[in-house]
């Protein structure tokens, strides 16, 4: 059985939407519907309040945490239209960069895997996906896909950085794959992939019958196989699978659940997946 080995008391004046871990698991992340973003210690079991995070005019939706080689960086997105990257210097936290360029609210962060350097994508309401890349020196560039889903993108997910059968690779160098998946109010799953310069769609993937709320690229290293999972509002989660030998991609109804499916989380390794949802399970 899984036993809860630790419980945390945030002190969110509202709903909380979305809690995440750095990449070691020793800082949490909390952000809700009170405008705030919460940083704890929680090493040992022991939950200490790191910081209180202020810059969203709306419920925040979503986090995620940068990967360490780029220090101590997180992204939030919110109902107010803003996507504010944060970041601690010296032991203190503060905005790093704030991107006020969708029409509607942003529902999905996603930061790029780091072998592809300091690269985030971000999902909106408006339909569109922009994705935000650190020139280095300080400034971001962003670049838009307009109109990838009708009436509204709900999460975006990054593909592995290595290609399929990166580990039979005999050059020693392995191709670098930009790849993203998205889940959208059109009931749709789109792969998206980056051409010299510009992303264009991969692949349209249908299989649900309402509202894609998450998507999630599975870890893979290296092995032949892409694995993508989704979920939705018609309380399905299905598994889209690529043998790497062709470009079809096949679907498997994972279960069918008795409430709206909201989140997905896969293991590091791949081999296990979180599904939380609408029946408190």
């Amino acid at each position: 059985m899984v036993s809860v080995l630790n419980s945390i008391d945030t002190a969110h004046e509202d709903m909380i939407h979305d809690a995440q871990l750095d990449y070691y698991g020793t800082k949490l992340a909390t952000c809700s519907s009170d405008r705030s973003i919460k940083v704890f210690d929680v090493k040992g079991g022991q939950q200490r309040l790191i910081t209180d995070l202020r810059g969203h005019d709306g419920p925040v939706w979503q986090l995620a945490w940068g990967h360490p080689m780029f220090g101590n960086l997180i992204a939030s997105c919110g109902y107010d239209r803003k996507v504010i990257i944060w970041k601690e210097t010296n032991g203190t936290w503060g905005k790093l960069y704030e991107y006020s360029n969708h029409d509607s609210s942003v529902n999905s962060v996603c930061f790029a895997p780091h072998e592809l350097g300091l690269v985030l994508a971000c999902g909106s309401s408006d339909g569109s996906i922009s994705i935000l890349t650190s020139t280095g020196d300080g400034s971001w560039d962003a670049k838009k896909i307009k109109n990838a889903h009708t009436i509204g993108c709900n999460a975006v997910s990054w593909a592995p950085a290595l290609a399929p059968n990166a580990l039979f690779d005999q050059t020693g160098r392995p191709t670098l794959v930009k790849k993203l998946v998205s889940g959208g109010c059109d009931n749709l799953v789109k792969i998206w992939r980056e051409e010299d310069g510009e992303w264009i769609e991969d692949q349209k993937l249908e299989g649900h019958s309402d509202w894609v709320r998450d998507v999630a690229w599975a870890p893979s290293i290296g092995l032949p196989r892409s694995i993508i999972a989704s979920c939705s509002q018609d309380c399905r989660v299905i598994i889209w699978s690529n043998d790497g030998t062709s470009n079809t991609w096949n679907s498997a109804i994972l279960n069918k659940f008795k409430d709206v499916v909201w989140h997905l989380s896969w293991s590091i390794t791949g081999n296990i997946l979180a599904v939380s949802g609408g029946d408190n399970k």
